[in-house]
């Protein structure tokens, strides 16, 4: 048996690491990884160029992005996930998952939102295989219980493959204010999906007393973005709530495999309806009744920024670290520093202290204030320093 993993790291999870004796793949089912966003609250390691999915941020040795597909591809198989990021990230991602089919990294010309990139992934997967079952799973997140993560997109499969559009809502263990949450109806009985719920509504960022009741009432969920369904409803349900937008891309997706497709990319995409997939799908059909929930422990975060981050990380003489401890010298302070340009940081007599050190901008604050680094971001874009962003 080899060494255990150090404390807050995750370790890459594969087939047999899983489940030696059993495949755990479900048939049908197809992944799609968004990979967009610049994590501007992880500024200034995260940048534009150099986006967090693409980054080890939690001293494993994989990027979120790997360590998405090392949990995706026992379900799957590497011909079964989909991959869709910006153009100025394709080559990127390319080179971290070599295992990914060339046909299943799908480049975005700009930014149109989360649920332009998802449905278009599930259109193109809907014209190459009629009967698939998608699942949308962040590339930037961080689940530490791979088994868990496994069962539970299994009863979602389940679920989905009834008609529904069904999500994983991961249990809070304390009442935070930067999720969204799912308020959990009336159980299911479906087969093969125990623990499925009805969605009674989805529910926006709360403050903190309402948190504190969500988490004390127990039929909250947090919402993680997670969506799995049958390509024919997810794109029947856009068509429903968003039909300029379906029809844009139900025209790409016609393209995609053909000798146009750089064409009318170029002539619709610019077009699209700019909006997330929570707004433009799962809200409304919430409303309707035709989404479920699946609740599941996960282990999860969303790495959203340090505060969240510096519970990832391993603690080195009071301070959590990512990178070299070696460029550290820490008296009486706690926190989180990133020491990534080389030369010394000496931190002394503070508390709660973030300190992010790059070649080309140092970051000092508190992870009280985590959530506000992404104004310094508007800040810079406001004074037009594009080359810090």
């Amino acid at each position: 048996m080899g060494p255990a993993p150090k404390a807050g790291t995750v370790t890459p999870v594969t087939e047999a690491s899983v489940h030696p004796s059993k495949s755990l793949r479900i048939p049908g089912f197809h992944a799609i990884v968004p990979a967009g966003g610049a994590g501007t609250r992880l500024w200034p390691l995260s940048r534009q160029t150099r986006p967090k999915f693409l980054l080890d941020l939690t001293g494993s040795g994989r990027s979120l992005l790997q360590q998405t597909w090392d949990r995706l591809v026992p379900l799957t198989g590497p011909e079964g996930i989909t991959v869709v990021t910006g153009q100025a990230h394709a080559a990127a991602v390319a080179g971290q998952l070599p295992e990914l089919d060339r046909a299943g990294l799908l480049a975005e010309p700009s930014p149109r939102d989360s649920a332009a990139a998802i449905c278009l992934a599930a259109a193109v997967i809907g014209r190459r295989h009629p009967e698939a079952v998608v699942g949308s799973f962040a590339a930037d997140h961080v689940i530490r219980d791979a088994a868990a993560f496994h069962a539970a997109v299994a009863e979602a499969a389940a679920v989905a493959a009834e008609g529904d559009i069904v999500t994983l809502g991961i249990q809070p263990d304390h009442p935070a204010t930067s999720f969204g949450y799912i308020r959990m109806g009336e159980r299911l009985h479906v087969a093969g999906a125990p623990s499925a719920h009805r969605v009674e509504r989805f529910v926006e960022k709360p403050d903190a007393d309402t948190a504190g009741k969500y988490l004390a009432e127990g039929g909250y969920r947090w919402n993680a973005g997670m969506f799995v369904a049958r390509t024919d409803v997810l794109l029947a349900e856009l068509e429903r709530s968003r039909p300029s937008l379906h029809a844009g891309l139900a025209e790409l997706a016609a393209a995609w495999d053909t000798a146009e497709r750089d064409a009318v990319l170029h002539a619709v995409w610019p077009g699209l309806d700019k909006v997330a997939i929570d707004y433009a799908i799962a809200e409304p059909a919430a409303d309707a009744g035709r989404v479920a929930v699946v609740p599941a422990a996960l282990d999860w975060d969303d790495v959203g920024d340090w505060a969240s981050l510096a519970a990832l990380l391993p603690s080195t003489t009071g301070m959590r670290v990512l990178g070299d401890d070696q460029h550290l010298l820490i008296r009486d302070a706690e926190g989180v520093a990133v020491p990534e340009s080389g030369r010394l940081i000496a931190v002394l007599g503070l508390e709660d202290v973030v300190v992010v050190d790059t070649p080309d901008a140092l970051l000092v604050t508190t992870r009280r204030r985590a959530q506000d680094v992404k104004s310094l971001v508007d800040a810079l874009r406001t004074l037009n320093r594009d080359e810090l962003l």
